[in-house]
């Protein structure tokens, strides 16, 4: 999509418009030629109104911008979506949902010939979706040219005229409409070969150390039941905007949340991430460029800045602080020319491999880790996957939060699998496979014998 769109440049092949070489070699070019692209991740500004970002760069007016004008034109295409909204609210003050609504209504602001959606319901309700899928068919009977990228199958098979299958980056499927059912789809979906980069299977679990009954995380996550098991690898899958991230930042105490929480069998009370780690859970954010690490900081602030009272009260142990540091660049294999340099500077795999070793640092019996190799070289992959293992076998319990579905099968003892903040079912043993976490994914009820013995386990 991003080459489609001009934010990337082929290294082979051509893009072709009209059936010829597409004119572009930027976001910006496409979009004079009216190719628009609806990105997954928002592209909005955040200190700016509704209205400001849907016609930045294309303000109406002269010398003096006519606001007004935007507002009214604003304001026809929050109508066209029936998206109840002021043009003049910040885009900060909005919840996600609002926020794609506003991406959608960008993109339409710009009167595409060729429309291209990365996952533009993910983050949706119900309703929300209805409306989409109206204006695709609005624009579709214009006669737009939509690319439709979705993990739900549902969808795919409510709106395809032609399906495509990709696999590992190469095209597994084509079909036209009624030729490939969801089920088709899910199977087209499976072939990954996970043997060469994950540890070994576990066995001989220990007692529950965590259960977790009715947790609700408002506005998304409502009823989630989970147990964890020392020494227990558990895998957490499903869509972005399914509420995986909510319900372990509700768990580690950084979003607030009801329900009830049980560690060692006794209940505990969860309200901030020092009363988390205060009761041997740890959290490792999905991002850790804007939350896990301070980028222009040196690597042993970086480490130790959670723990600073470990190294000295009401002075800092510098030598402490430096022996902590050169342990966790061995017990982690972080490569870095100078001890001093910015953790920006690191590649993105001895960043990760940082923040574990920051997340390791109170020694916690219980990980939360939240896309663990999000942006990372599979040698990276490999080590981290080697590391959790290692975690389980030591007798610590694991939770992995992941969209990457090979990771989620090669670590997992368990896999809870999210869809639409609730939780859709839970896989173990021989009901483990990719074709059953895609079906509760994507919702699909009709289940064969291991999906069914899964459910009522």
């Amino acid at each position: 999509m991003k080459i489609l769109g001009g934010f990337l440049q082929p290294t082979s092949g051509q893009v072709l418009l009209d059936g010829a070489p597409a004119p572009w070699r930027s976001g910006p070019e496409a979009e004079v030629q009216s190719v628009v692209v609806i990105h997954q991740e928002f592209n909005l500004a955040q200190d700016l109104t509704v209205s400001e970002n849907i016609w930045l760069g294309r303000e109406m007016g002269g010398l003096f911008l006519d606001h007004k004008a935007m507002r009214r034109a604003t304001q026809a295409l929050l109508d066209q979506l029936e998206y109840q909204v002021s043009p003049d609210a910040r885009i900060r003050d909005l919840p996600v949902s609002d926020r794609q609504m506003v991406e959608i209504a960008k993109a339409l602001s710009r009167n595409a010939r060729v429309l291209i959606m990365d996952e533009p319901s993910a983050v949706l309700t119900s309703h929300e979706v209805q409306i989409l899928f109206r204006q695709i068919d609005r624009l579709r009977a214009a006669g737009v040219a939509l690319l439709y990228t979705s993990h739900r199958l549902e969808e795919v098979s409510r709106l395809a005229d032609r399906i495509t299958v990709l696999r590992d980056g190469a095209v597994v499927r084509r079909a036209l409409r009624g030729e490939l059912t969801e089920d088709g789809m899910a199977t087209a979906m499976v072939g990954r070969d996970l043997k060469d980069i994950f540890p070994p299977r576990r066995s001989d679990l220990g007692p529950v150390v965590l259960e977790v009954a009715a947790l609700a995380v408002p506005p998304l996550v409502e009823g989630v039941n989970l147990s964890l098991r020392r020494g227990e690898v558990l895998g957490i899958s499903g869509l972005v905007g399914s509420g995986r991230t909510e319900l372990a930042e509700g768990l580690v105490g950084l979003r607030p949340h009801s329900g009830t929480i049980r560690r060692n069998g006794a209940p505990i009370t969860i309200r901030s991430l020092a009363e988390a780690e205060g009761h041997g859970l740890a959290y490792l954010t999905e991002d850790r460029k804007e939350r896990g690490l301070l980028l222009d900081k040196s690597l042993r602030e970086n480490l130790t800045l959670s723990t600073l009272k470990r190294f000295g009260t009401p002075f800092l142990s510098r030598e402490a602080e430096e022996a902590a540091l050169g342990k966790a660049i061995t017990d982690f294999d972080i490569r870095a020319p100078r001890r001093d340099m910015a953790a920006g500077n690191l590649s993105g795999g001895n960043q990760q491999k940082l923040l574990l070793a920051k997340t390791m640092l109170p020694e916690p019996q219980i990980v939360i880790i939240d896309e663990p190799t999000r942006g990372i070289d599979i040698g990276t992959k490999s080590q981290i996957y080697h590391f959790i293992d290692r975690l389980a076998r030591e007798g610590r319990s694991v939770i992995v939060i992941s969209s990457d579905m090979p990771e989620i099968l090669g670590l997992s003892d368990r896999i809870l699998v999210m869809r639409q903040g609730r939780v859709a079912g839970v896989l173990e043993g021989a009901a483990i496979s990719e074709t059953a976490v895609v079906r509760l994914v994507m919702g699909i009820r009709e289940t064969g014998p291991s999906e069914k013995a899964a459910e009522n386990a």
